[in-house]
């Protein structure tokens, strides 16, 4: 693919890398996909936001690991907002979309006016590895901290991985005339692979909050020079460069980094989609006995079950399910 091609870029997540600095990036833009998403709920306007961010850090990051299943991340928190968990799931094959689901869940009397970031407390910011079966999980934690669910992630990869890495963001939703609107969402990771440097080696508190590893922590030379001349670049993107439909993504690049001598690769469809099921259903209920099961029936005898991504809805035959069901 070269710069000046002309793509459909909505719901995609283009692959770049900035020869002259070894910097590694992807710029995504998430249309129908967060419709699809928020379009399942009716969120608070602060829970919308926290959704559309995670959303695109989920894009952005899952394009990013060489995965064969699933990526996840999460956040818990004793906050308004309890919960959210996004997964991204490798395209099955060559060519294919990658998809993409997301819910949260929170407490409606505590939502309150405050900036986003603020529903959140005592809590943390996970990423979850899944690479089928025959795989070991991997699993990484990092504290909520930042002001941002992407300083979190910054700080996540600070951390855990030892991997510089920084996220420019902006999400929101186009209201027409009479009210209604859509949801548009535009971000870029940048990311370096250098060794990590004798303060981050030594164990130390790191430079950010709560003594936290930032990517300034894990560069040092010209692997320094580079990271701060990029990030200066990154710093002049303007919000709606990244939603806005005018310009393609493969012209920022070269509007940003054309010093850097920026090199594209094949753009990464995305689409939302929903892994629930029937049989996913019943075996997620066999490890209850009849007298679980009886409990759970309602009172039109019926045992039901809703996905909170999709909101699809499944009723099933009480004498069906566990594992006394009768075969």
């Amino acid at each position: 693919m070269t710069i000046g091609s002309k793509l459909a870029w909505d719901d995609t997540v283009l692959p770049f890398q900035l020869d002259l600095s070894d910097i590694r990036g992807r710029v995504a833009r998430l249309d129908g996909v967060l419709n699809g998403i928020l379009s399942q709920h009716d969120y608070p306007a602060p829970v919308e936001a926290l959704v559309a961010e995670m959303a695109l850090l989920t894009a952005l990051i899952g394009q990013t690991v060489k995965l064969r299943w699933k990526l996840s991340l999460q956040v818990q928190t004793r906050g308004a907002l309890r919960m959210i968990a996004t997964d991204y799931f490798a395209p099955a094959k060559e060519g294919e979309p990658a998809r993409i689901r997301a819910y949260a869940s929170y407490d409606p009397e505590k939502v309150s006016d405050a900036p986003a970031f603020e529903q959140l407390e005592d809590g943390y910011f996970a990423i979850l590895i899944d690479q089928g079966k025959g795989t070991t999980p991997y699993q990484g934690i990092t504290p909520l901290a930042g002001g941002s669910l992407a300083a979190c992630a910054e700080a996540y990869f600070a951390q855990s991985e030892q991997l510089p890495t920084r996220f420019a963001l902006n999400y929101g939703r186009a209201l027409r005339a009479d009210g209604t609107g859509e949801w548009r969402a535009g971000g870029m990771m940048i990311q370096t692979m250098p060794k990590a440097s004798p303060f981050a080696q030594s164990g130390e508190g790191g430079s950010g909050e709560n003594g936290l590893l930032r990517a300034e922590d894990l560069v040092d030379g010209d692997e320094e020079e580079n990271w701060r001349r990029v990030n200066f670049h990154v710093d002049t993107v303007d919000e709606l460069e990244l939603i806005g439909p005018d310009l393609p993504p493969t012209d920022l690049l070269v509007r940003l980094f054309h010093e850097e001598q920026p090199r594209v690769f094949d753009a990464q469809p995305v689409r939302f989609g929903c892994t629930c099921s029937e049989d996913r259903v019943r075996q997620s209920l066999s490890i209850y006995s009849a007298n679980d099961i009886e409990k759970m029936t309602t009172d039109d005898g019926i045992v039901t079950a809703d996905c909170q991504f999709c909101g699809a809805h499944y009723e099933l035959d009480p004498e069906s399910v566990g594992f006394e069901a009768k075969k």
